[in-house]
């Protein structure tokens, strides 16, 4: 979760960042707040071996009205919702899956990944480790015909 949470708050304070109305220490405060608000809210919604469960929960929304976890960081640097609103797009759609993060600007507008990573799973590491003894062997296949 720590990775795909970081990557949100990155895109979000950058997004900020890009107006060059807040100061870097503001940016900073905002994007810690952000981040713990983040970790706290997806703690008990947080599925790696269903990642979509739950997928609705975690996604963060901005649609002419700001997302309250973006308006709770907001209010730590002095921001009112209405004034975080004028400084994100009006219509934002954030997915923070385990293993993806993405992100839509507008309701027609197409969805671009931030974030992509497999899963690790006990069967990968196993076969994993049979691919390493296996090197430098070769394979024999056999067919069978009738």
């Amino acid at each position: 979760m720590k990775a795909e949470v970081a990557i949100a708050v990155n895109f979000i304070t950058t997004l900020l960042r890009g107006t060059g109305l807040l100061s870097e220490e503001h940016l900073q405060h905002f994007s810690h707040s952000l981040d713990e608000a983040l970790r706290d809210h997806y703690e008990d919604h947080w599925f790696p071996d269903a990642p979509f469960r739950g997928s609705g929960y975690r996604c963060i929304r901005i649609h002419h009205k700001m997302d309250p976890l973006l308006g709770k960081a907001a209010y730590t640097i002095g921001l009112s919702r209405k004034q975080l609103l004028t400084l994100l797009p009006s219509q934002l759609t954030l997915w923070v899956d385990p293993y993806e993060v993405s992100y839509r600007i507008g309701e027609s507008g197409s969805i671009g990944v931030l974030y992509e990573s497999t899963p690790e799973t006990h069967q990968n590491s196993v076969d994993s480790c049979k691919e390493k003894l296996r090197l430098g062997h070769s394979r024999t296949v056999m067919t069978l015909s009738s």
